[in-house]
């Protein structure tokens, strides 16, 4: 039944696409065209759009599924026995690496130069009209056989340990005893400090090298951020609609209560950082960093949606989350979470669209259709590997304390 529904939402996502290319086309659908600029407004097709939105999502969705790894690594970790029970939930999240490296591998060779300038051989020409010596001092980092290296390397470690944390999981169901469990504990930090350091430099690959000239030394964090609290929310969402369907009748309110905290705590994480990377821009007042902000908050466009940004993953989950109560209310925890979801791709959204679309980017059916057609992909993906497999685990030494957590 989930898998019909699921279909039925990736189809009705290719029509809103669609409809979305159509308007684009006539000119009804983005606010460049509205207004008469048609392809002027920064060189902006259907296609780059379409591009632009299938770029964001890939990075939004790989967040998520790494995070997903991460946040059982951090959990073996710290030997945290609250979480067992449905450790394998976030666990799935990265079957979905499987996929979507290959969608970042095909829209980067389809649309490498309409989403990233340096892309262009003609910028490291010196006798070239185009070349930039900005970018091309550069070139020693951002060239094509070590950008695409670099993809292949995160995705193909991340992937791995993912295989491996997961193979030991479900090794630890026939084994019992403390063995893999311990040998869980290690491998888990040698993934936390690889990712560590491979999500920075993604973060300046996939995301910051768009405004080629443009750089912040706090992206790699502030990306990061943006991911951990949306996986934060992605796995409780799913936690509890999973335990509406009768999967996990275990969970309580009490785990949905440390996940809240978690969503709350971190959603002022990912402020302070929103608020430190810009105040730190803002009183340097240096050209080649301020012209990020500049394009967002002086733009009849994008200004919206950085208050809207602002809005969603920060004062409503500070306020609504606040409580001890609403953080053990399932119809509040689901609200919250969707809020963060969409806020935060969003804010990926703003973080790539200007330095693409200039100002022909919004929200529109193009958009919906594209992150409604990765959200049915991405669940596909998740549910069938949870299908595969016992979904709690048999004989994890901690698994009673989960299942008897209060707080």
């Amino acid at each position: 039944k989930a898998k019909k529904n699921l279909v039925i939402l990736g189809v009705v996502a290719l029509a809103l696409i669609g409809i979305g290319i159509l308007q684009f086309v006539l000119g009804g659908g983005h606010h460049g065209a509205e207004g008469g600029h048609g392809d002027a407004h920064g060189g902006a097709t259907w296609f780059k759009a379409l591009l632009v939105d299938l770029w964001v999502n890939n990075i939004f969705f790989t967040g998520i599924a790494v995070i997903g790894v991460f946040f059982v690594a951090v959990q073996y970790i710290a030997t945290a026995g609250w979480v067992v029970a449905f450790i394998r939930v976030p666990l799935a999240f990265g079957s979905f690496l499987v996929v979507s490296i290959v969608l970042m591998l095909a829209v980067f060779f389809i649309g490498s130069h309409d989403i990233f300038h340096w892309t262009h051989a003609s910028l490291y020409d010196a006798n070239s009209p185009e070349y930039d010596p900005i970018i091309a001092g550069k070139a020693g980092f951002l060239n094509l056989p070590f950008y695409i290296f670099r993809m292949i390397l995160f995705f193909g470690i991340w992937i791995s340990f993912f295989l491996w944390i997961r193979k030991m999981s479900f090794k630890e169901d026939t084994l019992g005893g403390t063995k893999m469990y311990r040998k869980l504990i290690r491998v888990s930090v040698v993934f936390i400090i690889f990712f560590a350091v491979s999500s920075s430099i993604a973060a300046w690959d996939w995301v910051m090298s768009i405004d080629t000239h443009w750089f912040s030394t706090m992206f790699g964090w502030y990306v990061f951020a943006s991911w951990f609290v949306s996986g934060l929310s992605a796995i409780t969402l799913a936690l509890i609609l999973l335990r509406q369907a009768g999967y996990i009748s275990f969970l309580r309110e009490d785990h949905l209560h440390d996940m809240g905290k978690y969503i709350f705590a971190f959603s002022i994480f990912w402020t302070y950082i929103w608020f430190s990377q810009f105040l730190l821009i803002y009183y340097s007042n240096l050209p080649e960093e301020s012209i990020y902000f500049l394009e967002r908050l002086t733009s009849d466009y994008y200004f919206k949606y950085l208050v809207l940004i602002l809005l969603s993953n920060f004062i409503f989950p500070f306020l609504v989350l606040m409580a001890r109560d609403s953080k053990r209310k399932i119809p509040i925890l689901k609200i919250v979470c969707i809020a963060v979801l969409f806020g935060h791709w969003l804010d990926f959204y703003l973080m790539i669209a200007p330095a693409t679309l200039k100002q022909s980017g919004n929200f529109g059916f193009l958009e919906i259709g594209t992150v409604a057609l990765y959200i049915a992909l991405f669940l596909f993906v998740v549910l069938s590997s949870l299908s595969k497999k016992k979904l709690i685990p048999k004989n994890h030494p901690m698994l009673q304390e989960c299942l008897q957590h209060h707080t």
